[in-house]
C-alpha cells in the first residue's frame, strides 16, 4: 500500500499505521521507524534519495520500502544525556548526521527548528541539499562569528531584561547557538539568563511572554496530568525543574509566572553540565497566586484564582509526581525550585524516599555555601568545628545549610548531630530561636532551638552570640547594617559575612559596604553577583555562593550513575568536590569560590564524585561502575557545535 508523505495523524491512524494511544508527533514517521509495521511511502525523488542514502530500500516508482527493526538495546556506557537513538553525540564535528524532524528537515521548516537550524553558518552544499537556496543571503559564515555577532548585540542592550528576551529569543531559535554562546561566555551571560535578571523576567513574564517554554500544569488538569506530560515531544526526558511559583527567589509569589526559573535552571543544566537540551523538561504547577496585583493584571498568564492548599494542593501533586514515575521512569530527577517553606520540607520529606528529588534551595544552597565555609577556613584557621555560626533567615535555605554544615562537623568529628547543631544559631522574624519559642515555631526550626535568653534584634544577637560566621538568607535587603558588620569585625580578625538573598535588590549588605565596614578584613561571598571591589589600594573579588556551582554537576552525577535516591552523603561529596578547586591565586584575592570560566570541569569533577557516592551507597544502577569517572562525566557533555547534514 502506498499514501502520500503528508498524511496526518488522523489519517495515519485511520489506515492502523499509527497506534491511538501513541499519537504523538515525536513517534510519527520517519523519527520513530522501528514501531511501524511494513510499509511503503510515496515520496518526491529528494526526500527518496535522503532516505536511501540511509539504506532505506528504494523500489523504481520512487516509494521507499521501511522494514520493521527492533529498537536499540540501551548503551550501557555512562552518559550525561539521554539514549542517543540517531548518532548525534557518537558523532564527531566532521561527521555528518541527518536533521530529523517529523520528516526529513528541510526549507523553510528547517531554519524555524531550534534544534537544527545554523543560520548563515549552513554551508553550500548543505544549501542545496535542504532547499535553502534563496531563503538565506549568499555568505556563509562560521558559528564563532556568529557567537561574536551576537554578543556585540548583546553588549549594546542597555537594560539587562533586553539582554535576557535576546537570549530567549536565540535559545527558541538556535539551540545550539544559544548552549555554545552560554558557555563561552559564561560569567558575563550567567547573571542575564539567571539571578538577578531572571527575578525580573518573572516578574514581567506575562508582559514579556512571546512563545511558551515548557509544560503548565494547572488544576484544570486534575486528573489528566499523565495525559499531560506525554503531550510533551520529548519522550527520554532525564531531569525535570518544577516549581508552584510561590517563593520566587526573594520576590514571593509570582505564580503560574515563575516558570522562567525552571527554564533559566535548566539551560544551565546543559550549559555547565552538560545535560541534552532534549532530557530536560521545565515545569510550572499553577495552583493559583494571592499575589493580588498579578490577579488584576490584564497579562498575566495563570490561573485567576487564590491558591489551592491543603488537600486539595496535595492531591495534585501527587497526581503529578505518581505520573512523572510512570511516564519517565524512577531515574529521572525531580529538582524542586522556589516553593515555599510550608510545602518544601513536606514535599522533600514525602517523595525522598520514593523518588530522585533535590531541593535545591534547601540542599543545593546548602552544599554551595559549606563548599564556601570549608574555602575560607584557608584564611580563618581551624576546622568547622570551632566556630560558631549566626544566621539571619530560617527558611528553606537557612535551615537547610545549618543542617548539611551540622552533618559535615558530625562526620569530621565523629560527634552526635544533635552535638554538632550546638555552635549553630538562627534569628528569623521574631528574633533568636530558643527553647522558649519551642512550641510556637514550625517543625523545621525546632532543632535549632537552643537554651538562651531570648533576643529581638539582629545586632543584639551578634554581641550575645559571638559568632566567627554570618549567613544571611532572609530575603530582605540591607539587614546586615553598618553596626552589625563592624561588631562582626570588632569580634573576628577576618569575619565570615556571606549575604546571600537574591536579587540583588534583596541582598543583606553589598560587597562594598562588608568590605568597608570591616576595613577590608571580611571574607565576603553573595547570592548575586557584585564587581570587585577596591578599598585602601586593594583589589577584593567577592564570590558569589550561586547554586550553579553545585546542580548541574550533581544533577549528571545522578544520571551517569543511574542513582535512584538522593543521599547526604551525595551533598557532602559536592561540597568537598567544589572546595577542592580553589588554588592559591583564588586565595591571593580573596576569593572562596573558584571563577565560573572553568565550571564545565568543576561540573564534571562533582558529578564524578557524586556518582563515586552513589556507587559506595550502593544507590546507582548503571552497572559496571566506569574506572575513570571524572573522563566519563567529560566525554559525556552535551557540546553545542554545529553538525553537517547529508
Amino acid at each position: 500500500m502506498a499514501f502520500p508523505i503528508d498524511h496526518s495523524l488522523a489519517d495515519l491512524t485511520k489506515l492502523n499505521l499509527l497506534p491511538k494511544s501513541h499519537g504523538h508527533a515525536s513517534d510519527m514517521f520517519p523519527f520513530r521507524l522501528s514501531v511501524f509495521p511494513r510499509v511503503h511511502l510515496s515520496l518526491r525523488t529528494s526526500t527518496s534519495r535522503l532516505l536511501s542514502s540511509l539504506g532505506s530500500k528504494v523500489d523504481p516508482n520512487g516509494s521507499v520500502l521501511i522494514e520493521t527493526t527492533t529498537p536499540p538495546e540501551p548503551s550501557p556506557d555512562v552518559t550525561g544525556g539521554v539514549q542517543d537513538v540517531y548518532g548525534e553525540d557518537a558523532a564527531t564535528e566532521d561527521m555528518p548526521i541527518t536533521p530529523w524532524s517529523l520528516s526529513v528537515a528541510s526549507g523553510y521548516t528547517l531554519l524555524r527548528d531550534p534544534h537544527h537550524n545554523k543560520g548563515l553558518a549552513f554551508s553550500q552544499r548543505e544549501r542545496d541539499a535542504h532547499y535553502l537556496r534563496g531563503l538565506l543571503p549568499p555568505t556563509v559564515i562560521s558559528q564563532d562569528l556568529q557567537v561574536k555577532k551576537m554578543m556585540h548585540t548583546l553588549r549594546h542592550y542597555q537594560v539587562p531584561l533586553q539582554r535576557y528576551m535576546a537570549m530567549m529569543d536565540l535559545q527558541e531559535t538556535n539551540e545550539r547557538l544559544f548552549y555554545k554562546l552560554l558557555i563561552e561566555h559564561v560569567e558575563e551571560l550567567l547573571p542575564v539568563v539567571y539571578t538577578p535578571t531572571v527575578g525580573e523576567a518573572c516578574q514581567k513574564y506575562g508582559s514579556i511572554f512571546l512563545r511558551p517554554q515548557g509544560l503548565f500544569i494547572s488544576l484544570k488538569e486534575k486528573g489528566k496530568i499523565l495525559e499531560v506530560l506525554r503531550n510533551w515531544p520529548e519522550k527520554n526526558i532525564q531531569v525535570i525543574v518544577v516549581t508552584d511559583g510561590e517563593r520566587i527567589l526573594g520576590l514571593g509569589d509570582l505564580g503560574c509566572q515563575g516558570m522562567g526559573i525552571p527554564v533559566g535552571k535548566l539551560s544551565l543544566y546543559t550549559a555547565l553540565g552538560g545535560v541534552r537540551p532534549s532530557a530536560c523538561l521545565p515545569v510550572t504547577i499553577d495552583v493559583g497566586t494571592n499575589n493580588e496585583k498579578l490577579l488584576n493584571d490584564e497579562f498575566y498568564i495563570g490561573l485567576r484564582q487564590r491558591r489551592a492548599t491543603g488537600e486539595e494542593y496535595a492531591e495534585l501533586m501527587h497526581e503529578f509526581m505518581t505520573a512523572v514515575k510512570q511516564n519517565y521512569g524512577e531515574k529521572v530527577v525531580i529538582q524542586f525550585e522556589d516553593f515555599a517553606n510550608h510545602n518544601a520540607f513536606d514535599l522533600l520529606a514525602k517523595y525522598g524516599t520514593t523518588h530522585l528529588v533535590f531541593n535545591d534551595d534547601i540542599q543545593g544552597t546548602a552544599s554551595v555555601v559549606l563548599a564556601g565555609l570549608i574555602g575560607a577556613l584557608r584564611f580563618v584557621g581551624g576546622p568547622l568545628a570551632n566556630h560558631r555560626f549566626l544566621f539571619l533567615g530560617a527558611g528553606e535555605a537557612g535551615t537547610g545549610i545549618a543542617e548539611l554544615i551540622a552533618l559535615e562537623i558530625s562526620k569530621k568529628c565523629q560527634i552526635p548531630l544533635e552535638e554538632a547543631r550546638k555552635n549553630i544559631w538562627l534569628v528569623d522574624s521574631k528574633g533568636l530561636i530558643v527553647s522558649s519559642r519551642k512550641e510556637s515555631i514550625q517543625h523545621f526550626k525546632k532543632p535549632w532551638a537552643h537554651d538562651h535568653k531570648p533576643i529581638k534584634e539582629l545586632v543584639d544577637a551578634v554581641k550575645a552570640i559571638k559568632p566567627t560566621v554570618l549567613i544571611g538568607t532572609s530575603g530582605v535587603g540591607q539587614t546586615f547594617t553598618q553596626e552589625v558588620v563592624e561588631t562582626m569585625a570588632e569580634l573576628n580578625e577576618k569575619p565570615i559575612i556571606l549575604s546571600l538573598s537574591n536579587p540583588t535588590s534583596q541582598s543583606e549588605c553589598t560587597a562594598e559596604q562588608a568590605y568597608k565596614w570591616s576595613k577590608g578584613r571580611a571574607i565576603f561571598a553573595s547570592g548575586s553577583p557584585f564587581a570587585p571591589v577596591e578599598y585602601e589600594g586593594k583589589t577584593f573579588v567577592p564570590g558569589q555562593a550561586n547554586n550553579a556551582y553545585i546542580f548541574p554537576g550533581f544533577g549528571l552525577g545522578l544520571i551517569m550513575s543511574g542513582t535512584i535516591r538522593v543521599h547526604d552523603d551525595m551533598l557532602l561529596a559536592a561540597s568537598e568536590a567544589l572546595a577542592e578547586q580553589l588554588m592559591e591565586e583564588h586565595y591571593e584575592k580573596g576569593m572562596i569560590f573558584p571563577p565560573f570560566r572553568n565550571i564545565r570541569k568543576i561540573s564534571a569533577r562533582i558529578a564524578a564524585k557524586v556518582a563515586a557516592k552513589a556507587y559506595e551507597l550502593g544507590l546507582a544502577t548503571r552497572l559496571p561502575q566506569p574506572k575513570e569517572l571524572e573522563k566519563c562525566a567529560e566525554s559525556s557533555m552535551y557540546s553545542p557545535s554545529y553538525h553537517s547534514y547529508r
